[in-house]
């Protein structure tokens, strides 16, 4: 079966930082966690590298929301494969769709064929998708390494069904990386259920602004969510589950 590898997304140098104190084999660096990661700043790269050798996937999104993007948005998509793979990026991670459904082709051989001597990881955007399994065919003729999936359901563990058949017809030429409500515990139920040999998590806790004085009248970002609230990965959430997966725990 191979060693297990664990990834961890991360928003900040701090949570880069616990994520390989924890044990993780790399992190997804992406910015704006909170609204489901968008690309990064370069800026953050350089910090991370400046703490740690932790193997980083680059995650290639340039807004919140669908997978559907203009030219403008794509020659953004392109521009930033390049950047982050010049700037020595383990991986880049990126997806987009046509309006119905199914993978864009066209546009995922030309980032596969920007990133070069890097490998490509398909997000989320598979779990967006009308067919799947066509979607994993595609995947494998474009050569693309690893398709990160909660199983097309809202957590990795209601999706358990569709990841194990994945996982089979992937036949180790693709690597099927569940994530979403992926922690120590979940990881412990999916590697029987599925056979996957990859996990993505964040590991995240909520933690308290150290702002003493607030001015709750006004909002500055999206309403409903708190402003003097910071998410960060915890150490100790990712070592749990990386002895999960090293037989410790």
């Amino acid at each position: 079966m191979g060693k297990y590898i664990l990834e961890v997304c991360v928003d900040s140098a701090e949570s880069a930082e616990a994520a390989a104190k924890g044990g993780a084999d790399r992190v997804e660096l992406c910015g704006n966690l909170v609204i489901g990661g968008t690309t990064p700043e370069t800026d953050l790269l350089e910090k991370i590298r400046s703490l740690t050798d932790i193997k980083i996937n680059v995650l290639i999104r340039p807004r919140y929301g669908d997978f559907l993007y203009t030219e403008y948005e794509f020659d953004i998509i392109c521009r930033s494969v390049e950047r982050f793979r010049r700037m020595g990026a383990n991986a880049v991670v990126v997806g987009c769709l046509l309006p119905d459904g199914s993978l864009d082709v066209e546009r995922m051989k030309r980032l596969v064929e920007l990133a070069g001597p890097i490998d490509v990881t398909l997000h989320r955007a598979f779990d967006m998708c009308r067919d799947p399994y066509e979607a994993l065919e595609q995947a494998k003729m474009l050569g693309i390494r690893t398709i990160l999936t909660s199983g097309q359901r809202s957590s990795s563990w209601e999706g358990r069904e569709l990841i194990a058949g994945l996982v089979k017809e992937g036949g180790g030429k693709v690597d099927i990386m569940p994530g979403g409500g992926v922690d120590a515990g979940t990881i412990r139920k999916l590697i029987p259920a599925t056979g996957a040999v990859s996990y993505h998590m964040s590991g995240k806790v909520v933690l308290e602004s150290g702002m003493a004085y607030r001015r709750q009248e006004v909002s500055m970002g999206v309403p409903g969510m708190g402003e003097y609230e910071i998410f960060r990965t915890s150490e100790a959430k990712v070592r749990e589950a990386k002895q999960v997966l090293s037989g410790e725990a």
